[in-house]
């Protein structure tokens, strides 16, 4: 196990704020990945590449940072939610395996980043985010996990017809139940985590899809890129109000 114990994770407290910042997070991802491969009319692959290339900028940053940083590690979950969104789409629709096979092969490979991740090092705690090997693991998961909720997003609200309200309301119901759990159950608080992480993306891409598709979709048909300009603001606000602190350290 590489974990040391006396290293100071990288990563954030999971806290209220940390999943108000999270959610935050994954509705901008929706919103600005919309506004670059279809408002600016650039295309699912195109986009992909830009927002890749800014995930890889991140991901290196973040990884090359001393100790935790927090804007640092927010820009990094927002360039893994903006390709994210990108992504998905371009698997889901541009290459024709829909929205339930591209959910089936996403949720294939995020299992698969787990379990090896938890064979290598021992644990996938977020405690123990605090080499670069770990930070590696924990990157390439969550690049899986913000995948996975769009495709999932995209059924729940489209293929199974619920809408963007409804499918907003299923995964909010069942991210209450983990919070249920948490408090009330003994179930692994790590395996919780990571269950809360992954719902908290489709969460995040039907209220998107929310703002901004057209009314006669269901949408509120609010522009784009004004959307992620107003979400970008409240996350900046969030960080400058509310310190936040490593995980794995209690003051």
């Amino acid at each position: 196990m590489e974990h040391d114990p006396a290293r100071t994770a990288k990563v954030p407290a999971v806290t209220l704020t940390f999943w108000v910042l999270k959610i935050l997070a994954t509705t901008l991802g929706e919103t600005a990945g919309d506004t670059l491969s279809m408002t600016l009319d650039l295309g699912y692959l195109a986009a992909t590449a830009i927002f890749a290339a800014v995930f890889a900028g991140a991901v290196a940053a973040q990884i090359a940072a001393a100790r935790f940083r927090p804007w640092i590690y927010w820009a990094t979950i927002i360039a893994t939610t903006t390709v994210g969104t990108t992504l998905a789409d371009f698997a889901t629709r541009s290459l024709g395996i829909g929205y339930a096979g591209g959910s089936s092969l996403l949720l294939v490979l995020l299992l698969a980043s787990l379990a090896i991740w938890y064979r290598t090092l021992g644990t996938v705690s977020v405690e123990s985010v605090s080499t670069p090997r770990a930070e590696v693991f924990y990157w390439v998961t969550i690049m899986f996990s913000q995948t996975l909720g769009t495709a999932l997003g995209d059924w729940t609200a489209d293929t199974a017809g619920l809408g963007y309200g409804g499918a907003a309301v299923v995964f909010g119901g069942l991210l209450a139940l983990i919070a249920a759990a948490y408090f009330w159950t003994r179930v692994s608080r790590t395996a919780l985590f990571w269950a809360a992480f992954v719902l908290t993306r489709p969460l995040g891409a039907v209220l998107g899809d929310l703002l901004d598709k057209p009314v006669a979709s269901g949408g509120l048909a609010f522009s784009r890129p004004l959307a992620s300009a107003v979400l970008l603001a409240a996350m900046a606000v969030g960080l400058v109000a509310i310190p936040q602190r490593p995980a794995g350290r209690s003051h």
